[in-house]
């Protein structure tokens, strides 16, 4: 249940980091706060694989710090990882194709 929990914290907590870092426009509204989720419940697992206990503070502390700069580091990245692409996707379109210089058969 605890799992649940700090799912949902560290959910939240991302949609705060998706606001505070510039270019949101550039993904879409669910995609840093799952990342954030899915890092926070991937880092409460390992904690409890190495023995920590869920109602021990560390664990939480641990949890929803490095989820959330997960998180962080994925909404700094995604968007000029996303500028490149469609840079390179815009460029790779402009160019004249050689199937539409050949003429047209009557």
């Amino acid at each position: 249940m605890e799992l649940l929990f700090v799912s949902v914290i560290g959910s939240a907590f991302a949609l705060g980091v998706r606001y505070l870092v510039p270019g949101r426009q550039t993904h879409g509204l669910l995609v840093v706060p799952l990342v954030g989720a899915a890092a926070t419940a991937a880092v409460w697992a390992i904690c409890v694989w190495l023995g920590l206990t869920f109602d021990g503070g560390w664990i939480w502390v641990i949890s929803l710090v490095l989820g959330p700069l997960v998180a962080l580091a994925f909404a700094l990245v995604l968007p000029k990882r996303r500028d490149a692409a469609d840079a390179e996707l815009l460029e790779r379109l402009m160019k004249p194709s050689t199937a539409a210089k050949a003429p047209a058969k009557a």
